[in-house]
């Protein structure tokens, strides 16, 4: 054997190595979510019941904004919202298999494995991801019924930024599930946090001039998320980006918020702490 073939042949196990975890951790995610209905329920269920209770309440007193035309009603202008709920919800909530896992031992037996903590928390991600943008991708075959005709390009370009977004909002479930211990502690979270963030996002109302509210609906990373899928999903329309950031700056941040988010990530779990024994 020459010495370059020696060379090459621990390299040539090397991908096997990382990308079958990966594989292995993400399916698993997607089985475990198939088997249980009433997750399935849960996560497309509450969604639409908020589109279209919200939009019959609210339909009355909606004003669009300055940036929508003025025959806009409230379901049209809440329907990426709920996309963006359908995709949070999903994703966060893969996550919290994390608490599970390690009261069960599972993931003790990951960590001592001979894979690195990188596959580990991509494994996590990818399966979280898929599942969000599957159930995402469902409830927007809802948009021709409101006007909105996708062409397959345009489709495409969705799905590509529902996948970006999903990554990002499962690796945020990831660096907020993985030092917790209880289930209980991650609900508190959701509803304090992750919530608000949905809210403050300029899914469920629009921004305007609200003072100090706009500025933290600017703040937030989650706005250009919706507002990315908003311009996507009414490219038909000639929205001014003035009214709504730009579909540049909306990639330009997710892509940041996603990169920080699965840093930290990959970071937390590479901590080797008292928890991962228990």
């Amino acid at each position: 054997m020459t010495p370059t073939a020696e060379i090459q042949h621990p390299k040539s196990e090397i991908a096997p190595a990382f990308w079958l975890p990966i594989a292995a951790l993400a399916s698993r995610e997607l089985v475990r979510f198939f088997r249980q209905r009433t997750r399935i329920i849960g996560a497309l269920g509450q969604p639409i019941l908020f589109w279209v209770l919200f939009g019959a309440g609210l339909q009355g007193s909606f004003q669009p904004p300055a940036w929508a035309p003025r025959s806009m009603t409230y379901q049209e202008y809440f329907f990426p919202g709920v996309a963006v709920m359908i995709v949070m919800f999903t994703a966060i909530f893969s996550t919290i298999s994390i608490i599970e896992d390690r009261r069960e031992g599972f993931l003790q037996g990951v960590l001592v494995a001979p894979i690195s903590r990188l596959a580990v928390v991509l494994g996590k991600l990818c399966g979280g991801t898929v599942l969000a943008v599957l159930q995402a991708g469902l409830f927007l075959l809802l948009a021709p019924f409101l006007g909105l005709s996708l062409g397959l390009m345009t489709a495409v370009e969705v799905l590509l930024f529902l996948t970006l977004l999903s990554f990002a909002l499962t690796a945020l479930g990831f660096l907020i599930a993985w030092p917790l211990d209880s289930t209980q502690g991650f609900h508190a979270i959701m509803s304090v946090f992750l919530m608000p963030m949905w809210l403050l996002s300029g899914a469920f109302f629009p921004a305007g001039q609200s003072g100090w509210l706009s500025w933290v609906i600017s703040a937030n990373p989650l706005t250009y998320g919706v507002a990315g899928l908003r311009r996507l999903l009414y490219s038909s329309l000639e929205i001014p980006t003035a009214g709504l950031p730009s579909l540049a700056v909306c990639i330009l941040v997710t892509c940041l918020f996603c990169i920080i988010c699965v840093s930290v990530s990959v970071w937390e779990a590479s901590r080797v702490t008292s928890r991962d024994t228990r």
